[in-house]
């Protein structure tokens, strides 16, 4: 079988070199000349970990091609993957535009029988309009050609992409008709032959069914956080409150740690996207709405409770950020807690160094020279009368605290936005965590 993949962002890199992996004859297709020239060459655009020895073994093997040029390859393939990007209009709405141009491209192009394949996040009713362009130039072109579409949403969590895809907890497939299934069903069964996880429905269920995993996990997250601020005025150790909730099998562990809200590529976009197809529809998530006013106010509670600490004389403070991607092992900083903050405390007329394991130079990308980018996590805090732990690298777990003190003010505090130190082992330091 082979397989193109338009689109060689994160998700269509992912999946096309995970499927290449597989055994599967799989080109990458993106209208970047320079991104495809680096990729040949085993060069990626993201941080994920292991993908950069993945993607240059296939392509030494043979498995894996890149390409800007779909028309020229459309015609050898069996399924043709979009995963290109859908990024939020300013109302909150997908943007459709690159979904639908490729499409288009389709249509102008093919002459055989194709499966169509949604692999980026969209909204329901977005198969239908890719079907409707397809059919349009084909009109347009005078054929008459049979095609399906389907749609194939990604549960892939950056960090631990490669392991999501290969052994998935499920597979999501939208089809429309028997010959669709077929095709689909012997793309996924050599990677899940010994348990097939593929789950069938028809194509408006799996494009809601994206949505929907992520705004449940977007509103547990917001939840925790509502809940670690009430701790923090009841007594209450949020800690405690999550074992004793996550212990009942009907509720479980999984995304009840409180922090400082959740960022990303996924949860943003996909919960305001959500909102806005049941506006369209002249009905209000107000679950959701409100998740999302509890994460928005959230990104702002490191700085609430160092403003509170200090009593509001903060202006000329030095202060360190630990960590700013929105989370470990990724370099990816949209949406991310750490942006807010250093918004916040350069407002505030603070001095901030920052340090973070891969996002550095991502981080100097979106804000330039405004921090003070530091060579590990020891030279952040020289001087410094906070520490802000935002991002729960594992470098960061277990620091020398005598080290720490002594290059530190003496009246210095450790705001730790991920819960994850024992104040017994932090000597000399105030220490302020979430709820």
């Amino acid at each position: 079988m082979k397989i193109a993949i338009v689109g060689t962002g994160y998700v269509g890199l992912v999946s096309g070199t995970c499927f290449a992996e597989m055994g599967i004859d799989v080109t990458c297709v993106d209208i970047n000349q320079a991104k495809i020239d680096a990729l040949l060459v085993g060069e990626i655009p993201i941080y994920e970990p292991n993908l950069d020895a993945m993607v240059l073994r296939n392509v030494k093997s043979g498995r894996l091609h890149f390409t800007t040029d779909l028309p020229t390859v459309l015609n050898d393939m069996d399924v043709v993957f979009s995963a290109v990007g859908t990024p939020p209009d300013e109302d909150g709405s997908a943007d459709l535009r690159y979904v639908l141009d490729v499409a288009r491209t389709i249509g102008q192009n093919m002459n055989k029988y194709l499966v169509v394949v949604t692999k980026s996040t969209v909204p329901v009713g977005t198969a239908a309009k890719v079907k409707a362009v397809i059919s349009e130039e084909l009109v347009k072109r005078g054929l008459d050609l049979d095609f399906d579409v389907a749609s194939n949403p990604e549960f892939l969590k950056e960090g631990n992409a490669i392991a999501d895809f290969m052994k998935p907890d499920r597979v999501v497939v939208g089809v429309e008709g028997e010959r669709a299934k077929e095709v689909m069903t012997s793309l996924y069964k050599p990677m899940l032959i010994s348990n097939f996880r593929v789950i069938f429905m028809d194509i408006p269920s799996a494009e809601m069914t994206k949505y929907a995993a992520n705004s449940m996990l977007a509103t547990r997250i917001s939840f925790m956080n509502d809940i670690a601020n009430l701790c923090e005025l009841v007594g209450a150790d949020v800690n405690m409150v999550r074992k004793g909730i996550g212990s009942d099998t009907r509720i479980g562990g999984k995304f009840l740690y409180a922090g400082i809200g959740y960022g990303g590529s996924c949860f943003p976009k996909d919960v305001k996207a959500l909102i806005k197809t049941a506006d369209q529809k002249g009905y209000s998530m107000q679950v959701l709405k409100a998740v999302e006013a509890v994460n928005e106010d959230q990104k702002n509670v490191l700085f609430r409770k160092f403003e509170h600490c200090f009593g509001g004389k903060i202006s000329g403070r030095k202060v360190a950020i630990w960590g700013l991607s929105f989370k470990p092992e990724t370099d990816d900083m949209r949406e991310a807690p750490a942006l807010v903050l250093i918004n916040s405390l350069l407002n505030a007329g603070c001095t901030v160094s920052v340090y973070d394991p891969v996002a550095m130079n991502e981080c100097r990308r979106r804000i330039g020279e405004v921090v003070i980018y530091a060579k590990d996590l020891y030279d952040t805090v020289l001087d410094a009368d906070a520490i802000f732990h935002v991002t729960e690298w594992k470098e960061f777990r277990m620091p020398n605290w005598k080290v720490i003190k002594r290059a530190m003010k003496t009246d210095a505090v450790l705001i730790d936005g991920r819960n994850v130190f024992d104040q017994n082992e932090i000597e000399g330091i105030k220490y302020l965590r979430i709820g």
